[in-house]
């Protein structure tokens, strides 16, 4: 390559100069710092709640899905509206115990903690419209399906059919 085909590029330059820089974190900072004090006294118990959860996950979700019926994911289901007292009461605290993870799961996503299988298992067992097809979207998935599976052959137990496509 000789000289004149060489191309001499300016030298990088930087986006924002150091003032602009220090002001984005100071005010990062200046946000951040309530917040962590607000937390702060929580962390043992947030830590503590989020190792219960992966221990606990870990022998659930293995367990959930050993005992699902293999047509779970392709049988037509209609959540059973005319519910007696007992019943309600029931389904009142499931959904309340499913909001208060999905929160906690949340929560997770920016703590210590198993955020996403929080949110899951909250999912999992509230009643929602939409909850059976989130479902099969998520088992459709072939890791998933394929993971499910493998936990089901070890406790040898019929595969899961596939779910398909939702029609809308």
């Amino acid at each position: 390559m000789t000289d004149a085909q060489r191309v001499d590029f300016p030298p990088a330059r930087r986006h924002c100069n150091d003032f602009e820089e220090k002001g984005v974190l100071a005010a990062l900072e200046q946000t951040l710092t309530p917040l962590w004090e607000i937390i702060e006294p929580w962390m043992p118990a947030l830590v503590g709640f989020g190792i219960v959860m992966a221990v606990a996950s870990t022998f659930a979700i293995p367990w959930l899905i050993v005992r699902m019926p293999a047509d779970y994911f392709t049988a037509p289901r209609k959540p059973d509206i005319d519910r007696g007292l007992f019943a309600t009461l029931l389904w009142l605290l499931r959904n309340a115990l499913a909001v208060l993870l999905v929160l906690a799961g949340m929560l997770m996503l920016v703590l210590p903690g198993q955020g996403l299988l929080t949110i899951l298992i909250g999912i999992g067992i509230s009643t929602f419209p939409g909850k059976y097809r989130l479902e099969r979207a998520i088992m459709r998935r072939s890791a998933v399906f394929r993971s499910a599976n493998w936990i089901r052959r070890r406790a040898n137990r019929a595969p899961l059919d596939y779910p398909a496509a939702d029609p809308h």
